[in-house]
């Protein structure tokens, strides 16, 4: 059985308290139950993490590469968070492990301020969601299934 790499970044521990107008009430941990119902429907293990320092995500990333390059990773779902307008490091590393990545926003960052508009990861990802809520979260876990066996 694949795994599925759910990797949230900076300030995505807040989820539930800050700006809920803008990212809802639903906590991390509602997030991450979401995500372990929607893993077990596609027939999938759950991997998810959080972190608020780019080097660890980094480091998930290359791993996820080898992961997938071995058969065991179907993908990875990114919430880079504030990174997404900012890291080119995020995106060399997407770039450098090949590895199969679906960018995720919670809000539609094309309805914020302009530097929002604008995506480091946007050209390495096979897909970008954004504006559908935490719920976009089981949606982007069904593509990563569908595009791994789309990839068989």
């Amino acid at each position: 059985m694949k795994t599925a790499l759910i990797l949230n970044g900076p300030n995505l521990n807040l989820l539930g308290s800050r700006e809920p107008a803008v990212y809802g009430s639903q906590t991390l941990e509602d997030v991450k139950a979401l995500c372990s119902h929607a893993c077990q429907a596609q027939g999938l293990l759950l991997d998810f993490r959080q972190s608020n320092h780019e080097g660890v995500l980094i480091d998930a990333i290359h791993e996820a590469g080898l992961a997938q390059a071995a058969g065991t990773l179907a993908g990875v779902v990114l919430n880079a968070g504030a990174y997404t307008h900012t890291s080119v490091a995020l995106h060399d590393a997407i770039k450098g492990a090949g590895v199969r990545v679906i960018e995720l926003h919670i809000s539609n960052v094309h309805a914020r301020e302009s530097f929002r508009h604008h995506s480091y990861i946007s050209p390495v990802a096979k897909a970008v969601m954004a504006g559908f809520g935490v719920s976009g979260y089981a949606l982007a876990i069904q593509a990563l299934a569908d595009m791994d066996k789309a990839a068989l």
